[in-house]
């Protein structure tokens, strides 16, 4: 279907979003399992939670616009998370991994930001204030969750970073 219309245009922006989380829903028990510190694998089941959420927020999304949920394949999320994989097949195990686990995860965190930030721009110029909040609430949280895995790396936290451990 062509585009022609902001309406449509933000209508597929959540349609690819939705596929965006249902594929992190799947991708990130990966993660974890493949991530060696306790604090990494925890960033990581506690974002499966919070993209669980993300999941459902699309799809009250998709109800508040009176449409049906619908998911078309995103192919940056696709992209992205064979980055993530192929970090898993490669990397030595431990502190490496652990590291660039932690890149591949904050390219996927900066994807989702710019996407949000897109759909809660549609959803601004097109009126949608319910939207624009529930958008900008999943928007911060991605955020927040870039701010959570480079304190991780950079160690801001009561230990050494990951990066450093990586490095000896």
């Amino acid at each position: 279907m062509k585009i022609n219309s902001l309406d449509q245009l933000f209508e597929h922006e959540l349609e690819d979003l939705l596929s965006a989380e249902q594929q992190l829903v799947e991708a990130l028990p990966k993660m974890a399992d493949a991530a060696s510190s306790d604090s990494l694998k925890t960033a990581f089941k506690d974002h499966l939670k919070q993209t669980r959420t993300h999941v459902t927020r699309l799809e009250k999304a998709f109800k508040e616009l009176g449409k049906e949920p619908k998911a078309v394949t995103c192919k940056g999320m696709q992209g992205l998370i064979k980055e993530g994989d192929d970090m898993i097949k490669n990397a030595a195990s431990g502190d490496i991994l652990d590291a660039g686990l932690i890149g591949a995860a904050q390219r996927v965190e900066h994807y989702e930001m710019a996407a949000y930030g897109t759909a809660r721009a549609f959803a601004r110029a097109l009126g949608h204030s319910k939207l624009v909040d529930l958008l900008q609430t999943t928007l911060d949280e991605e955020g927040e969750a870039n701010k959570h895995l480079t304190q991780l790396a950079e160690g801001r936290m009561s230990f050494s970073g990951i990066n450093e451990k990586a490095l000896a």
